[in-house]
């Protein structure tokens, strides 16, 4: 097989088996069969590869450019001779506290399933183990398929949701503990690093929804009536998961504002202390250059203890501003 097919293989009642390595021969013998269908995984494949395959199974032309070009959101596509779908499944990193995305395009026809995957994070060989460990799972055609790959990346959605949220809290715990945030730069840099890393997996998440609520409602072609409890299952955890990326991404706007206004009353009273010392400066500045203008007539000029008088009534002014200043918090 070329190097781009992952894997591809017969299932006949739930049951793996050996078929011809040629894909128009698999897909007539498992329509021919009839209790049986093909499934065939990709991995990043060039157009020319993808061409070999488009044209056996009769896949549109607007889909194989989607699944070709990759970079797109979430959905599902109905055509003449097959359902389109597109997954995005999410990989969290939690050494550099990144979230970083794939994509997964499913063609799902009478009887056959054709996986293409871009990027890392899509569990297909897992799911793809899973299910020929349940033959009476797998015996259901398709839609298994379908239904299989869709639960395993909304599932690893909670998984890394829950990531996010310890990380979160981690992060208001350090920013608000008596020591944290005093770097205000670093601290929004992270906080927007962050809100970015959220918006990269609400990408993923948010456009699915539509999708999986299609699926869960009657009436999808190639889609078996009977797992659309499935995956209404599915979609009520993409729900939740979705609620709790829209919470953390509320709670972090709350927390660079709160971050905003701390920095903002920090730095009032780094203003208040900055004046309170500038006024204490400013009253023995002013009785030294009243003194120093070197006028005949001014009151004790020739006194023997105008000097040290002078000397003691701007102590005595600094000490009444600093116990002043004080006594308001300026200090």
């Amino acid at each position: 097989m070329p190097a781009m097919i992952v894997d591809c293989a017969i299932y006949r009642e739930g049951r793996r088996t050996r078929g011809p390595g040629d894909f128009s021969d698999a897909l007539a013998q498992a329509r021919a069969a009839g209790d049986s269908f093909v499934w065939v995984g990709l991995y990043e494949p060039t157009e020319d590869e993808f061409d070999l395959v488009s044209s056996e199974f009769g896949l549109h032309a607007l889909a194989v450019e989607d699944a070709l070009k990759a970079h797109q959101r979430p959905k599902l596509e109905v055509y003449d001779d097959s359902l389109f779908a597109v997954l995005k499944p999410v990989t969290y990193e939690p050494h550099s506290d990144t979230v970083s995305s794939g994509e997964l395009m499913l063609f799902v026809g009478d009887c056959f399933v054709v996986t293409v995957r871009h990027g890392e994070g899509a569990p297909l060989k897992a799911v793809r183990h899973r299910l020929e460990a349940e033959p009476s799972l797998l015996k259901h055609g398709p839609t298994t398929v379908l239904y299989a790959v869709s639960d395993a990346v909304v599932d690893h959605y909670t998984d890394v949701a829950a990531e996010l949220q310890t990380d979160l809290e981690e992060l208001e715990a350090e920013i608000f503990s008596p020591t944290g945030g005093r770097d205000a730069k670093n601290t929004a840099s992270r906080i927007y690093t962050f809100k970015r890393q959220l918006q990269e997996f609400r990408r993923a998440t948010g456009p699915l929804a539509q999708p999986m609520q299609r699926l869960a409602s009657a009436g999808v072609p190639f889609v078996n009536a009977k797992s659309q409890p499935f995956f209404r299952d599915v979609n009520d955890h993409l729900m939740r998961t979705n609620e709790t990326v829209d919470g953390l991404d509320r709670l972090l706007s709350d927390i660079l504002s709160a971050h905003l206004a701390q920095v903002g009353v920090r730095q009032n009273d780094d203003m208040r202390k900055i004046s309170a010392w500038a006024a204490m400066a400013a009253v023995p500045t002013m009785v030294a250059g009243i003194y120093g203008m070197n006028f005949d007539h001014m009151p004790e000029l020739h006194w023997g203890w105008a000097y040290p008088a002078v000397i003691l009534l701007m102590a005595s002014l600094e000490v009444g501003l600093y116990r002043l200043f004080k006594r308001r918090g300026w200090l």
